[in-house]
């Protein structure tokens, strides 16, 4: 659920970043080719939140081979795996790829970050407070 607080931040100004402008279709077939069996979900209007860390939250993260980085979608377009439903919204775990600046991997998932979205800084508090 979004309470108020983390609707500002999510309406708060950060960096704009761009996203796939390819079809879903185009998308699919590409996943296809590169990530064969990873459940893929595709994604409008994301932010990808960098978290705030210390340098040993940091050394951590990087330890465990992940990047402090998550997504924060309001809308879902397409799920592989039918876990979300066209128009849900969703949050990713933690970031273990981020490549071509659309595709967003985690251990389970490539989120195909797609049109434009934005990069904010948050706390790891805030970015666990959207569920």
């Amino acid at each position: 659920m979004i309470g108020p607080a983390q609707t500002d931040l999510l309406l708060g100004i950060g960096d704009p970043l761009h996203g796939s402008s390819a079809s879903v279709e185009e998308i699919i077939a590409t996943l296809a080719l590169r990530k064969r069996l990873k459940a893929y979900c595709l994604v409008e209007e994301w932010t990808i939140f960098r978290a705030d860390l210390t340098p040993e939250e940091f050394a951590k993260v990087h330890a465990a081979n992940h990047l402090p980085l998550f997504v924060f979608a309001q809308r879902v377009i397409a799920d592989s795996r039918g876990r979300f439903q066209p128009g849900d919204w969703v949050r990713s775990s933690m970031c273990v790829t981020f490549d071509d600046g659309f595709m967003f991997e985690t251990k389970h998932t490539v989120y195909v970050l797609m049109g434009t979205g934005h990069q904010q800084t948050a706390s790891l508090k805030t970015i666990f407070s959207f569920f």
